[in-house]
């Protein structure tokens, strides 16, 4: 009798990563708060330039990004060939397991920290540990409590998703202190322009110039809303940026997302349109929601973590079927262990208004 091909032990215990609802083949015109996309679409810089390149569509892309690499070196000071760029961070997170953690290693994260972290930990035979927080906030003494000799990779998410929170400069140089120099950590600083403007904020390029064990996550799927062309990159150490470029496609970043990631880098105003557009609305969706009885805990992203009641009728899950059933999409975090919370992204402005009327008639009701 013939057998069926088998997959490595472990992988099927990886429970998969599902992402927001989305309005992708839907029937109706749906209010999409559920991906923390940019609220302002893509910069008509990074539009026009992917409609320029679309007669080079039959050419294989620069194999190194170094267009892309240069302009993210020149934007934030930083040496170009340091930089990996890949089809998203996720894809970077899994091109650092897959080179730095296996089989008897552990990967330590945040309790409520981005669920790619166990998802490719277990997708490379590792264990991945959660240490628990402390006010859906990375506590550090926990971190490094929970670290042992099998420890090979510690995430941290920066500001972190979905909670909303981070932790000082002064305590992310803590954990690495705290840590032995041949652990890597990783920030993940998908969310850092939101968080760039608080004083004692940092993604962790510092910490890159001075160790080799860190490593600094960015994306362009949030502010720069290119979330649809799969790009990041990553900040590293020569000798990880060595590993990274020996394990990653030889074409991993598609030309499409080169070129609009480079104008999109270069458009400061849109930049400074779409932070300015958070610093509004995210206070403003706070308050109104907070002024509803509602337990808002404070973020640092593009997005709100919305605690609702255990009231039969009114709980996250009741409220979540009522918005979607009128055509507004907000994210359930069961997945994350807040089933008793809403993720609501700050979008549109138009949106926010739908979003926060039918929440205070769902209460009402």
């Amino acid at each position: 009798m013939s057998k069926a091909p088998v997959p490595r032990p472990g992988i099927l215990d990886i429970a998969a990563y599902v992402s927001g609802a989305n309005q992708i083949g839907a029937t109706v015109t749906l209010k999409q708060l559920s991906s923390n996309e940019g609220a302002l679409g893509p910069s008509p810089a990074a539009m026009a330039a992917l409609t320029a390149m679309a007669g080079e569509l039959h050419r294989y892309p620069d194999g190194g990004s170094t267009a892309l690499r240069q302009a993210l070196a020149k934007k934030h000071g930083l040496d170009a060939a340091r930089i990996v760029c890949g089809a998203g961070s996720d894809e970077l997170i899994a091109l650092l397991l897959k080179s730095y953690a296996g089989p008897g290693d552990e990967v330590l994260y945040s309790q409520h920290g981005f669920l790619m972290y166990p998802i490719g930990a277990k997708a490379v035979g590792a264990t991945p540990v959660a240490a628990p927080e402390t006010a859906l906030r990375t506590d550090v003494d926990a971190m490094l409590a929970a670290v042992t000799p099998r420890t090979r990779v510690v995430f941290l998410a920066n500001p972190n998703n979905p909670t909303g929170s981070y932790i000082s400069a002064a305590e992310v140089a803590r954990l690495h202190a705290g840590l032995p120099s041949d652990v890597l950590l990783i920030i993940d600083a998908a969310y850092a322009e939101y968080a760039e403007g608080r004083n004692d904020y940092t993604a962790g390029s510092d910490l890159v110039e001075k160790f080799e064990n860190v490593v600094m996550l960015r994306t362009f799927s949030k502010i720069f809303a290119l979330a649809a062309l799969r790009l990041g990159w990553a900040y590293c150490s020569a000798p990880v940026a060595d590993v990274l470029n020996r394990v990653r496609g030889p074409f991993n970043v598609s030309l499409a997302a080169q070129v609009a990631g480079v104008a999109a880098v270069e458009d400061s105003d849109f930049l400074a349109r779409s932070r300015a557009h958070n610093e509004a609305w995210l206070p403003w969706m706070t308050e109104k929601l907070t002024a509803l009885g509602l337990s808002v805990a404070p973020s640092a992203g593009n997005f709100i973590l919305v605690r609702f009641p255990d009231t039969h009728g009114k709980t996250a899950a009741d409220a979540w079927a009522y918005l979607s059933e009128r055509g507004v999409l907000i994210r359930k975090m069961h997945s994350y262990g807040l089933a008793h919370s809403l993720r609501i992204s700050i979008g549109p402005e138009e949106e926010l208004q739908e979003c926060l009327r039918l929440i205070t008639e769902f209460l009402a009701a």
